[in-house]
């Protein structure tokens, strides 16, 4: 079965992608329009005009030389006939007694002001006649039988072609380059002005605050970076409040948890309340963890400004405080790898992923190398129990799990602090059989 192709996406296919060329092109096209229709009215009424005027008064000098020769056969007048159209018309004329025409060919005929030259001669002329344009780039060769000799007519080219027609096109070239010219820097100054908002927006949803940016361009594209800078502000201030906030909650609650921790101190670690005191004790510690897990949460890390870091480093130390903690981590990173990101954020983000995976598995193996040109990727995997594809989305969303325990905060943090980084983490299936955490970081 062939494969049709629907003709409206060929037509988007061909036109270009990018703001500038198609504001260039929505410039551009209607000029080269106007300029070929003028171009054809001109060519089709003025130019066809004055070919055929031309043609008319070569034909005609032909022709009037042709008949003084004729009616006047002596040679001395036939000399001075011959003279007076070179000093008047500028036409090299010369007899060939006793010479014979070929039959009928006609030299170089391309274009319309030879159709018209040829149409004239035939008008003027009832000798037989031929016409080379080929042998002389500056002149035209007509030779016309005569009774007992042919004459060779040398005409100049410019007596036949309008120099109006050079300048015609020389001014429409000429303008459309001046107004593409003008066109694209006026354009590209515009284009510009967007580039740099949209790379500022890029860099602050990444978490790069670079500040606000200049407002320039075209109004409405001021207006756009006005209103950017208005929300990274807003942005900002959210972020510090909600910060602030929360720190004071988290101050708060950790203040009765800790005369809880004292009272659960004071009491006897033996006797018929020795268990209870241990699991209250448990509990008090479970709440403290979530308390400072949902501050970083909240806060995102937000204060660290992106710098280049190397991975080797980053990861041999997560590593080896996972390994401190009792986890059996397995290594591999390539050395020299620099990457520009917030290292305390993705340190505490991969963290997670390496704590998660321990907690679940014997075994766990933390990789990264460059997966392409512009993306690293840092691979965590274990032999642990996984979890189902249909459950993997929601063990992102904050305390939810199918795994006995739950993953509280852990995968949240890390997936939030990669997308602040322009990155993603996704869980798949381990070839250790277990899980799968990929990690995409932009390079």
């Amino acid at each position: 079965m062939r494969l049709r192709i629907p003709k409206a996406y060929l037509l988007k296919r061909l036109f270009p992608r990018s703001l500038l060329w198609r504001g260039l092109l929505m410039i551009l096209l209607p000029l080269v329009v106007v300029q070929a229709v003028a171009l054809a009215i001109f060519y089709g009424n003025h130019l066809d005009f004055i070919s055929r005027r031309f043609a008319l008064s070569v034909a005609g000098e032909v022709a009037m030389t042709v008949d003084l020769l004729q009616r006047y056969p002596d040679p001395a007048t036939q000399r001075w006939v011959l003279a007076q159209a070179w000093r008047k018309w500028e036409m090299r004329m010369v007899l060939e007694p006793k010479a014979k025409l070929p039959g009928g060919r006609r030299g170089g005929l391309v274009g319309p002001v030879h159709k018209d030259l040829e149409d004239a001669l035939h008008q003027q002329l009832r000798q037989k006649f031929t016409i080379d344009w080929a042998s002389n780039p500056q002149s035209v060769l007509i030779r016309v039988q005569l009774k007992d000799a042919v004459l060779d007519v040398r005409t100049p080219r410019k007596q036949l072609y309008s120099g109006t027609i050079y300048l015609f096109v020389i001014w429409l070239v000429g303008s459309a380059l001046i107004l593409f010219v003008i066109a694209a820097l006026f354009m590209r100054n515009q284009v510009r002005a967007i580039r740099r908002l949209a790379v500022a927006a890029e860099a602050f949803g990444m978490g790069r605050d670079r500040g606000p940016i200049k407002p320039e361009g075209a109004t409405e594209v001021r207006q756009a970076a006005v209103a950017f800078n208005r929300m990274q502000e807003r942005v900002r201030r959210f972020l510090q409040q909600r910060t602030e906030m929360l720190a004071g909650v988290s101050h708060d609650l950790r203040t009765p948890l800790t005369r809880l921790r004292l009272a659960l101190a004071m009491l006897p670690a033996e006797g018929r309340l020795a268990g209870e005191v241990a699991e209250m004790t448990t509990d008090v510690e479970e709440m403290e963890r979530m308390i400072g897990s949902y501050l970083a949460f909240a806060r995102g890390e937000g204060s660290e400004q992106p710098r280049p870091t190397e991975i080797a480093p980053l990861l041999e130390e997560v590593a080896e405080k996972a390994r401190r903690g009792g986890a059996d981590v397995a290594l591999s990173v390539p050395p020299a790898l620099v990457v520009e990101l917030r290292s305390d954020a993705i340190r505490r983000a991969i963290t997670n992923l390496v704590d998660n995976a321990s907690r679940h598995a014997r075994h766990v193996a933390l990789a990264a190398a460059p997966a392409s040109a512009r993306w690293l990727e840092i691979l965590v995997d274990d032999d642990g129990p996984g979890i189902a594809p249909e459950a993997r989305e929601a063990a992102f969303r904050p305390f939810e799990s199918a795994s006995p325990g739950g993953l509280g905060l852990g995968l949240t943090i890390a997936r939030d602090i990669v997308r602040a980084h322009g990155g993603d983490i996704a869980l798949e299936t381990s070839p250790l059989g277990g899980l799968r955490a990929r990690v995409l970081l932009p390079l």
